[in-house]
């Protein structure tokens, strides 16, 4: 996961001007269309894996479920077989009760991080989808653009760059150039504003204590 991840934050962090100028450059589409190739390819793929890890998370919350259910069952059952004067039965469900917390821990570790994992590729999607947005609709943008430069190339001579474009006085090629670097720009801004902010919780693992400390301290509480 940690590969496909590496492979959308790169498409996710792509930078669009840049994109704009080598179209120009080339006088071409390719690198559009190379980006839109490279971005579905990986949806399909951050799909599959939010599916499987998906899967994976609600396993792992049913497994939590059952074992606090059952941490509960045997905490009441030791005070009922202290209060009967039945210690060597507690005994044994106060061990039964230091297993299943035991597990209930380390199955909370793992829900919490396959949860964290399972968002990371939540947010990566739509990052990814909202740039891929973008980049389909500069493409249109960079036909139009290209044809009228094409249009233009034998008085105002070879175009490299927007900056370049902008300097041709062309009414039709500025009004489009301008309408780029516009949506280029608040495109950028809004990558920016979305950086995910994930934490990960991570519960402390219970300790296992000696049976007849735990005993001894709950006859304690229980006024034995």
């Amino acid at each position: 996961m940690a590969s496909l991840l590496e492979k959308v934050g790169t498409l996710i962090s792509a930078n669009l001007h840049a994109m704009v100028d080598s179209a120009l450059k080339s006088n071409s589409l390719a690198v559009f269309d190379e980006y839109i190739r490279q971005a579905e390819n990986n949806l399909d793929a951050l799909e599959d894996a939010a599916a499987t890890i998906g899967g994976n998370v609600k396993t792992l919350k049913r497994k939590v479920d059952q074992y606090q259910a059952d941490a509960a069952k045997f905490d009441a059952q030791i005070d009922e077989l202290l209060r009967q004067g039945k210690e060597d039965l507690a005994a044994a469900v106060q061990a039964k009760l230091n297993s299943s917390n035991g597990l209930l821990a380390q199955y909370r570790t793992d829900y919490d991080k396959t949860q964290a994992e399972y968002q990371k590729l939540l947010d990566s999607k739509l990052k990814l989808e909202a740039k891929l947005t973008t980049i389909k609709q500069q493409r249109e943008e960079m036909e139009a653009l290209l044809e009228l430069a094409k249009a233009k190339e034998k008085t105002v001579g070879a175009i490299r760059s927007l900056k370049d474009l902008e300097g041709v006085g062309d009414a039709d090629i500025a009004r489009i150039t301008e309408g780029i670097r516009s949506r280029l720009d608040k495109a950028d801004a809004r990558a920016e504003m979305a950086t995910a902010r994930l934490s990960e919780q991570v519960d402390d693992a219970l300790g296992r204590a000696e049976i007849d400390a735990q005993l001894a301290e709950r006859k304690k509480r229980l006024g034995m």
